[in-house]
């Protein structure tokens, strides 16, 4: 948006460019597994339209279109934001890139990181050059994140790191990954951790796919022997990680909960989804369905709230917790829609309906990733609602 711009010319602007560069292939929503863009050094894209529109959208700062221009962003304020999200739905165009980069590391560099850290990791970040993961939780530190083991040994310009994390993401396809480290075992439990940026292919790192019940592996377990990360690694102030742990994990939960107040199947409606086929829905279902989709655009809005507050300096902070709880809940309930709706054809692997069974079973690690439900549930009831303990 050029200085002096109003509101609508921006709109008129972007319209046109989302018109000229948004290949036709794009329009379809796309968001399922297979149309997902997630960028990184060894990425394959599906088609030349997929390269085109994150290539094209990389060179606008469209990407991530409220970083600075600096760290590969458009600089687009809170208005711009909201204009540039409704264009995007009204062509129904994918999204270029998704990451853990965009989603959690970015927004934690740009609050703890120097200017060095935000000019070398933010701009590769933005074109889809580099894939990140996040190591975060550990056989003895789920839910009780603080209790993280990973032990980095302060060996003078380096530290020494050994230890285990699990459920790590996208480990085995990622270029480097964020994680918590214990840096002070003297400490108390949560100081003493550093949050350091490792690169997957130093030496002692290994990766081992978890297989689960949906019958995908998208998470690892991941082990570091002898791993060296050099000091200038380090994102904030030296064991004070759990500072910058908990930010990003406010960030984590609201994309989670945005995963549940997006609408099934690409931005279509969850009607729309269900009558691809079925002929006609019965009146319970299309109940059922109608119900799930006016959540939808309560927690959508709600959202937006969050962020229209964050713009004017006040985030969403343990309100967050709430956000990934009905955005976890809202999820599950739709897929259990879909599944009723595909009768017994949806209980097959691949059949008519694609796999929905298989969809409808990873939803269930949705009540677990970013924090369990009972956890989020005690953060709302104590630090939201003030109950007592």
């Amino acid at each position: 948006m050029s200085q002096g711009q109003t509101a609508e010319e921006f709109r008129a602007e972007l319209r046109d460019w989302l018109e000229a560069n948004c290949p036709q292939e794009m329009r379809d929503g796309g968001m399922t597994e297979d149309g997902i863009c997630w960028g990184g050094k060894n990425w394959v894209f599906t088609s030349e339209a997929q390269k085109q529109w994150l290539e094209r959208c990389a060179a606008k700062g469209y990407t991530v279109p409220t970083w600075p221009k600096d760290c590969g962003g458009a600089a687009l304020n809170r208005e711009q934001e909201k204009i540039f999200t409704e264009e995007m739905g009204r062509i129904n165009a994918r999204s270029p890139l998704e990451s853990f980069g965009i989603w959690m590391l970015g927004p934690a560099l740009l609050h703890f990181g120097t200017q060095e850290q935000k000019t070398h990791y933010l701009p590769p970040i933005a074109r889809g050059e580099v894939r990140w993961c996040q190591g975060y939780s550990e056989p003895g530190a789920g839910s009780d994140l603080a209790n993280v083991q990973t032990h980095g040994a302060d060996k003078g310009d380096h530290w020494l790191v050994n230890g285990q994390k699990i459920w790590t993401s996208y480990a085995d396809q990622a270029d480097q990954i964020f994680a918590l480290v214990r840096t002070d075992r003297e400490a108390k439990k949560h100081l003493g951790i550093s949050f350091l940026l490792i690169d997957m292919e130093d030496a002692g790192v290994e990766t081992r796919p978890i297989k689960m019940i949906s019958g995908i592996s998208p998470f690892c377990e991941t082990f570091f022997t002898d791993v060296k990360v050099p000091k200038a690694n380090i994102v904030g102030t030296e064991n004070r990680g759990w500072d910058v742990a908990k930010y990003l994990l406010t960030h984590e939960r609201e994309m989670i909960s945005g995963g549940g107040a997006g609408l099934s199947g690409g931005g279509r409606s969850l009607g729309a989804v269900l009558t691809d086929t079925l002929d006609t829905l019965d009146a319970t279902l299309r109940a059922d369905a109608m119900r799930c989709e006016i959540d939808a655009l309560a927690i959508g809005l709600t959202l937006e709230r969050y962020k229209d507050q964050a713009e004017a300096g006040q985030g969403a902070g343990d309100a967050s917790a709430m956000l990934k709880y009905m955005g976890t809940e809202l999820n599950k309930q739709r897929h259990e829609i879909m599944m009723t709706a595909g009768g017994s054809a949806a209980l097959e692997w691949d059949g008519d309906v694609g796999n929905r069974a298989g969809d409808w079973l990873r939803t269930k690690a949705n009540s677990i990733e970013g924090g369990t439900s009972e956890v989020m549930l005690s953060i709302v009831s104590r630090r939201v609602l003030g109950l007592p303990a």
